[in-house]
């Protein structure tokens, strides 16, 4: 398994990730090429959970020639993904070939830039659109959003996941890059959540954004500025 337990984050170690994530870095990736690489990105993070997180059972498999004891997975049927409009989008894309049957939900959530940050490293968020499937207490959930920057806006969007609905077995927050600040407020505010990134950044600049970062993922993905 490709992951390392750095305190209170999880950082995917995958060469394949540590590969994608390279090329969304690069200024000069273009749109169709950064919006396909979240995608792949996603399927290789999905994949390094069912790895760490999905148990397996033992099963009769008849083969051509004889009958063996094999493995299959189990709690693929139990997975719901949240995407994090809009930058999670194409992430979730990913995500869903690694858990085709998964149940999904959709929040729009976003800081208020014109605000700007508190004194305290937090924005304002604005949740502008809710629907989630239900919560079971045997589900896997995974709440996607490619920047994990202040953490503000997750903090917002795991008070909607939760609000009413039992405790999942396993509670993700996946991210492809993530700042230090960010991951110290979800971790403190949801003790429960396993916090899964692919690189925990340096450090937030005076505008919050991430550094070295990837820029805004939503912009790049969409074509928008």
């Amino acid at each position: 398994m490709a992951i390392e337990d750095r305190d209170n984050v999880h950082v995917i170690t995958h060469a394949l990730a540590r590969d994608t994530l390279s090329t969304l870095r690069d200024t000069s990736t273009a749109q169709v090429s950064f919006r396909k690489g979240l995608v792949k990105l996603g399927r290789v993070c999905g994949y390094e959970i069912i790895d760490g997180a999905m148990e397996t059972e033992y099963v009769p498999v008849t083969t051509p020639l004889t009958e063996i004891t094999g493995e299959r997975l189990t709690g693929l049927d139990d997975v719901v993904i949240i995407n994090v409009l809009r930058a999670a989008t194409p992430f979730v894309e990913g995500l869903l070939k690694a858990f085709p049957s998964a149940r999904q939900g959709i929040i729009s959530a976003g800081r208020d830039e014109q605000a700007g940050m508190d004194e305290d490293g937090t924005f304002p968020i604005s949740i502008d659109y809710v629907k989630l499937p239900d919560i079971n207490p045997e589900d896997t959930v995974i709440v996607a959003d490619p920047m994990l920057a202040t953490g503000s806006t997750m903090c917002a969007v795991l008070e909607e996941v939760l609000d009413n609905q039992p405790d999942p077995e396993n509670l993700f927050v996946l991210s492809a890059v993530s700042a230090p600040d960010g991951v110290l407020r979800v971790d403190e505010a949801v003790p429960t959540a396993t916090l899964l990134t692919v690189a925990l950044d340096d450090h937030l600049d005076e505008d919050g954004y991430i550094v070295p970062g990837l820029g805004d993922a939503g912009d790049r993905a969409f074509g928008t500025d």
